[in-house]
């Protein structure tokens, strides 16, 4: 009865470690496909981030056209009124 015991808990012993040694190995999988996918969002996020600085940038351009057009209509009108 105690041999059949002791190869019982050998085979439990055994069965554990070959799932011991999947879970680690799946996990490490995971985590590579992880690395992967993080990397390639990171690419995304900066080549946006680089669209959103010429957005930015174009914005910046339009207003000041507008604020020069505004001011130079107002100034018209100031001169067409005070003459």
């Amino acid at each position: 009865m105690s041999e059949e015991l002791g190869k019982v808990s050998e085979r439990i012993t055994d069965e554990f470690a070959k799932i011991n040694q999947r879970i680690t190995e799946e996990i490490s999988g995971v985590r590579g496909e992880m690395a992967k996918e993080i990397a390639s969002v990171r690419g995304e996020i900066a080549s946006v981030r680089g669209e959103l600085a010429n957005v930015r940038a174009d914005l910046i351009k339009w207003m000041f056209i507008f604020w020069v057009g505004q001011i130079g209509a107002i100034i018209g009108i100031l001169f067409a009124f005070f003459k």
